[in-house]
């Protein structure tokens, strides 16, 4: 085992380590959360920006083509002979100008959107699961599982059938998964449990069986899968030839990305290799609204490290009382209890970032306006698109300013969202997103009915034009 990587609690005041080697959901003195920490002084750590990529390892098949390996100097905790992969982080960051111009920035302002979905199992998750693979091979783990609201339960199960390392099993919420994302799981082989609740009940019910049965967890209380996560932003920086944007802006659902781009940074800072970080702006969707609750109305913060936890306490037992459940058509940000609350605080501070809500129609014209780019994406990737246009109606982010959103999945993960909002009035497609209180749809592209007779297909075609 490397002797220059170990985990960490989060919180200062506790402080306590633990062996790489070691298998832990939170810290065992304190319950707070790990993370992955370096001895820098005692391995290669790079001098300046461009040697983040110098020092990835030479390996055969799919691990060669990874773009999170790719940045072995700043994840360095495991040997290369342990190092997992199916070819992950093979995405780009695009231009964006008609998202720019939707968005409301002018002059120098550009929105630039890194697109996640062409990851193995269509969604950004397969970069932590890297991480998170790779460690429960060097811990000679047996059985990986999660709950999911569908895209960890996807990555999971690529990643266990791919590789042939580890049986796969996931915990879903009883009508709480797009299908899309349900039919990876089966297809793909995992062993899936449908429980009688939602993504919260999935989670306590996977954390009490992996402690009960010696299941390797990989929900992003996992330190070692924000490691692979945090490789999305060396993977922007380096395709914007080195240079910071302004404005981070990404869903947020159970936290992992908003923490792991947070503690990408910070490293990146504590190392000098650069001289600010991103501001990041976290959205969340209305109907599931926790860290803005907590954020903006109730004023937690990381407080240098001493974060204020009766403050979420008091929103559980306010959700519990008053049966606040998440529901939004962005399923992939469905979650009321955000596992990762503390370590995005802790970004939040680091980046002066700031948390909103869109709602779901918001959210749709967003993600429409993204596929007249060419790029078609989840709900709740398109969660950033919209929250990045309020930020800018508000004046938060200057009309001037570098923006780079992050799109976290596929289209194709939940037809049922983007079909429903094209469709036509009155339809039982269409009705699917009424039911989410979509009224509108400024950009839809709705099928046109014709008869069987070419001259009434060319008429139809001409009216759309």
């Amino acid at each position: 085992m490397p002797d220059h990587a170990l985990q960490k609690c989060i919180l200062p005041e506790c402080g306590a380590t633990f062996g790489i080697e070691e298998v832990h959901h939170a810290c065992p003195k304190c319950g707070n959360l790990l993370d992955v920490a370096y001895d820098w002084g005692r391995m290669p750590a790079p001098t300046h920006l461009p040697e983040l990529t110098a020092q990835a390892p030479e390996l055969d098949g799919w691990s060669s083509r990874s773009g999170v390996w790719r940045y072995r100097a700043m994840i360095d905790f495991a040997p290369d002979e342990a190092l997992m992969s199916m070819g992950e982080g093979a995405t780009q960051l695009r231009p964006s100008p008609g998202v720019a111009a939707y968005v409301g920035l002018a002059g120098k302002g550009r929105v630039e959107c890194q697109y996640e979905g062409f990851n193995p199992s269509g969604s950004f998750k397969d970069n932590g699961m890297a991480g998170a693979f790779t460690h429960a091979r060097m811990v000679g783990a047996r059985t990986a599982c999660c709950a999911s609201t569908g895209n960890t339960s996807a990555s999971l199960a690529a990643f266990a059938s791919a590789t042939r390392q580890m049986e796969a099993v996931v915990f879903i919420g009883r009508g709480k998964i797009a299908l899309g994302k349900l039919s990876q799981a089966l297809e793909y082989g995992a062993r899936t449990v449908e429980i009688e609740g939602d993504f919260d009940d999935a989670m306590a019910r996977v954390m009490e069986a992996s402690k009960a049965e010696g299941l390797y967890l990989v929900n992003s209380v996992n330190p070692f899968r924000l490691e692979g996560q945090k490789t999305i932003m060396y993977r922007i920086l380096e395709a914007r030839g080195w240079r910071v944007p302004d404005w981070i802006v990404c869903p947020g659902g159970n936290l992992g990305n908003s923490s792991a781009f947070g503690k990408a940074y910070i490293e990146l800072v504590e190392l000098g290799l650069i001289r600010r970080p991103p501001r990041l702006a976290v959205i969340n969707a209305e109907g599931a609204p926790t860290l803005s609750v907590l954020v903006n109305e109730r004023n937690m913060k990381w407080n240098g490290g001493a974060p204020d936890m009766l403050l979420a306490d008091a929103r559980w037992k306010e959700m519990d009382e008053k049966h606040l459940n998440a529901r939004t058509l962005a399923s992939a940000i469905e979650i009321n209890r955000p596992v990762n609350l503390t370590k995005c605080l802790r970004a939040l501070e680091a980046t002066d970032g700031v948390v909103r809500t869109v709602s779901d129609e918001e959210i749709l014209d967003a993600k429409a306006v993204v596929g007249r780019e060419g790029v078609g994406c989840e709900p709740a990737s398109a969660a950033s698109v919209a929250g990045a246009r309020r930020l800018v109606e508000e004046g938060v982010i200057d009309r001037d300013a570098e923006v780079v959103c992050v799109l976290t999945g596929h289209a194709l993960k939940a037809p049922n969202a983007t079909v429903g909002y094209h469709a036509a009035e009155g339809s039982s497609e269409r009705a699917y997103v009424e039911g989410y209180g979509v009224k509108g749809a400024r950009f839809a592209n709705r099928p046109v009915r014709a008869a069987n007779d070419l001259d009434a297909i060319l008429k139809a075609l001409k009216a759309t034009r």
